[in-house]
């Protein structure tokens, strides 16, 4: 079991670092694009770098491309969401913001399947089960992603992570990496129902160690 997990694991760095190379060299031009896009229309940073919990729960420094701006002394908004700037939710939409990461997967941070890295203060809220999903890397996508995004619950959500790291094969991370692309051209459960972002992760509803 050992000798399976090991081989997969280093398969699927090398198909990491051998894709992301060749997406950060081909996907370049809309990157930069983009980026001077972001820069024209809603000013500096481009870039929007946060600490999250990686492999293990080691914090490494996530990148993505800017939505958001700054609250003005003049006009504070009612909710977060009220900062997303036009352009950052067509951005949003199509998933444009999460290019940055494939320097993280390159890098070995991230994959490109795997639980979403969330925030560095969530890790004491989860349930053992919930943790788990701290013994793969993060992915740019994952089985939670495919099977509703931000349209699920934070149970549901956390439940596919640990769900997909008790049944780890390239098989099921190369459905859920053909997966992803329908569900980013459709931008199906990019947003929660009635709400533009995801509410925070309060704890689980169960804190139980097996559910």
């Amino acid at each position: 079991m050992e000798s399976k997990s090991w081989k997969y694991g280093s398969l699927k760095r090398l198909l990491d670092l051998t894709f992301s190379a060749v997406l950060l060299v081909a996907l370049s031009p809309v990157m930069a694009g983009l980026a001077l896009a972001i820069w024209v229309t809603d000013g500096r940073p481009v870039f929007f770098v946060q600490l999250r919990p990686g492999l293990s729960g080691t914090p490494f420094a996530l990148i993505k491309f800017r939505t958001m701006g700054s609250p003005s002394a003049n006009h504070l908004p009612q909710k977060e969401s009220d900062l997303i700037t036009p352009l950052g939710r067509a951005v949003r939409r199509l998933s444009l913001d999460e290019l940055p990461q494939l320097w993280n997967i390159f890098r070995g941070d991230m994959s490109f399947v795997g639980p979403r890295p969330l925030l560095v203060e969530y890790l004491p809220l989860y349930n053992l089960r919930q943790s788990t999903r701290h013994q793969v890397r993060p992915g740019m996508t994952g089985l939670a992603q495919v099977k509703g995004r931000n349209a699920l619950t934070w149970d549901e959500k956390l439940e596919l992570d640990a769900q997909y790291v008790q049944s780890l094969s390239l098989r099921q991370d190369i459905t859920i990496a053909m997966q992803s692309l329908a569900v980013v051209f459709s931008g199906r459960g990019v947003t929660p129902q009635g709400a533009e972002l995801m509410a925070p992760f309060k704890g689980s509803s169960s804190n139980s160690a097996t559910e």
